[in-house]
């Protein structure tokens, strides 16, 4: 019986902790802003002096960096990959 208790627990665990695609995009956003070494990565991040960074943004610029800001540039490949690498 008590085996079967901790099965059940296991399961319900594993459960839970299952990530949503959507969820794993956001991770996958925040990741790439993360290693973004300035404070305009995206359009949406602010400035240092508290301006919206907007066109200034590393993701508005061709060439250098190309950090990920919105969810519709995470494919399902990288989503998949990305729960290969993280066990999730």
């Amino acid at each position: 019986m008590l085996s079967l208790a901790l099965c059940w627990a296991g399961t319900a665990d594993a459960k839970r902790q299952k990530q949503t695609d959507d969820e794993i995009r956001q991770r996958i956003i925040d990741d790439s802003i993360a290693a973004y070494p300035g404070v305009c990565a995206c359009p949406f991040n602010a400035a240092r002096n508290g301006s919206r960074c907007g066109g200034r943004s590393a993701w508005s610029k061709q060439g250098g960096y190309a950090p990920v800001c919105f969810k519709k540039e995470v494919s399902k490949e990288s989503v998949d990959e990305w729960r290969r690498d993280n066990d999730a």
